[in-house]
């Protein structure tokens, strides 16, 4: 378990307990032993549950949990993924905050999964954005996954993104082409993405050494197909991978998916996702 991912989990305990379980102190008896299982109650792709696991035995070491299905599976309404034995003021205690991580993580997976199965095309990669809940982002993008998403980004640190408020601040492409061989010099392992609202931008970008994507911006289904036959027109060396984003849905992701892009970009996936449907029922 990552060290941030920990303190999220004990900040969420922190947060929900406060200075003690009250109802479960006063109408629960200390020595009661329980049985429970976590039930997910509408179909979909199931994910964090192993975030689940650790809530409980974070909050108490005793209690014992055995999950039934890994992350990442398509499961059926009312299908039990988790199994935890123990105290019954322990489990009562870890429950909602075990399942607003599984519950979440859990919506996030499945919505990348039906856009994934939309998008119809083992050629392009479903993308996630840096649209993520803040403190979240580590999980939501490994729910992602767990849906058959492919991860962008993870930060500002992790890969150059010149976007066009960049280019409004330095617009000239001899800057532009300076910046990026002095970026790969210091950093050869880390790549370079320019966003492109035009054409004309992709012509120009094509050109530039050291590119290894071009984001093409709200450009319609035709314009992705030029920006397509442009750059395959190139056939030398290295060519740049091609990223649609912008209007993207459920409705347009397969007709984008089949303009030739090699990623569609989808910030739905973490700031639209509706919670999985998932409980703690007592066995």
């Amino acid at each position: 378990m990552n060290s941030h991912v920990e303190q999220l989990i004990e900040m969420a305990l922190s947060e929900d307990i406060g200075a003690g379980d009250v109802t479960s102190q006063y109408f629960v008896p200390e020595e009661k032993m329980v049985r429970a299982c976590m039930l997910v109650k509408a179909e979909g792709v199931v994910a964090g549950l192993e975030i689940a696991r650790y809530v409980f035995e974070k909050l108490d070491s005793a209690v014992e949990t055995e999950l039934l299905v890994e992350s990442g599976t398509k499961v059926p309404a009312m299908t039990r993924v988790m199994e935890i034995r123990g105290s019954a003021r322990s489990v009562l205690t870890a429950e909602r905050v075990a399942l607003n991580f599984a519950q979440r993580l859990s919506g996030v997976a499945s919505l990348t999964a039906e856009f994934v199965g939309l998008a119809d095309n083992n050629s392009v990669g479903v993308l996630d954005t840096r649209k993520t809940t803040p403190g979240w982002r580590h999980l939501e993008k490994a729910a992602v996954v767990a849906g058959g998403g492919v991860n962008h980004r993870m930060g500002l640190y992790d890969r150059v993104m010149v976007k066009d408020n960049h280019l409004v601040a330095e617009n000239r492409l001899e800057a532009l082409q300076n910046g990026i061989l002095e970026f790969k010099n210091d950093h050869p392992k880390l790549e370079v993405e320019l966003e492109a609202d035009t054409l004309g931008q992709v012509r120009e970008f094509l050109e530039l050494e050291g590119v290894d994507y071009i984001l093409l911006d709200n450009m319609s289904l035709q314009q992705l197909r030029e920006a397509v036959a442009l750059r395959n027109e190139r056939g030398d060396g290295k060519l740049p991978k091609l990223e649609a984003s912008g209007g993207v849905s459920k409705e347009t992701i397969a007709e984008i998916a089949r303009t030739g892009v090699d990623f569609i970009s989808v910030g739905a996936l973490t700031h639209s996702a509706v919670a999985l449907d998932i409980s703690l029922e007592f066995v």
